[in-house]
């Protein structure tokens, strides 16, 4: 195989997954469930295998992506028009801990122990059963949590005190270098930012690390 060949192939096995990545949507891999997991590796291997192979031509690893990227995407259609399959091809999630009693049965089910139970609760910074009423294990493997109302976190409405409106932080200068869209989303141009970097005894934006602005906060930035 030349070096152009296996060049060619890369780029095309590359330009393919990045497609079928956009394709397949935006899940995080915390939210992949086994399914998904295992679809992403087997695509990933189809690729990888295909372009070192000398026997594998350019047109295999096409037809052999697309097809699999077909299959997966026939899944995901099933499960969401057929509300039936999504319990045989996604899972359900599993009540784990119900009323404050760990339910050994789900736990049983679902391949897991105490031990491992233990430690997705301490990944919700739950350090204790005793803390939780309900723990429901979720299909892709992560543990939600709902404490009892004596552990739990007080919110403002419980403290009575007056909401405050919620404001997004707007990235203004990255690495010395600034964002221009993002000045302008908050109001502001380039004669403004200036003002504010004098203010802070800054003279060129290259000197900074990072600077943003939020409407409640104001200015903040970091020298680099």
């Amino acid at each position: 195989m030349s070096y152009g060949y296996i060049a060619i192939e890369l780029v095309v096995g590359f330009i393919m997954l990045l497609i079928l990545t956009k394709l397949f949507g935006k899940t995080q891999i915390s939210q992949l469930t086994p399914f998904d997991f295992i679809s992403a590796l087997i695509l990933g291997e189809l690729v990888g295998n295909a372009i070192y192979d000398k026997n594998v031509h350019l047109g295999f690893i096409l037809f052999a992506t697309f097809t699999w990227a077909l299959l997966i995407i026939i899944a995901e259609w099933i499960t969401q028009k057929l509300r039936k399959t999504r319990k045989f091809l996604e899972g359900e999630p599993s009540i784990v801990i119900r009323n404050g009693l760990i339910d050994r049965k789900q736990l049983k089910k679902n391949k897991i122990d105490i031990d491992q139970l233990q430690n997705l609760l301490r990944q919700k910074d739950v350090f204790s059963i005793r803390e939780v009423e309900y723990a429901i294990l979720e299909s892709n493997g992560s543990l939600s949590v709902l404490k009892k109302p004596m552990y739990a976190t007080p919110t403002k409405s419980d403290l009575k005190i007056p909401p405050k409106p919620v404001h997004l932080a707007f990235p203004i200068i990255s690495d010395g270098i600034v964002d221009e869209e993002n000045l302008k989303e908050a109001g502001f141009d380039e004669a403004w930012l200036s003002k504010q970097l004098k203010l802070n005894k800054i003279s060129n934006a290259k000197e900074v690390f990072y600077a943003e602005w939020k409407q409640d906060e104001g200015f903040y930035c970091q020298k680099i």
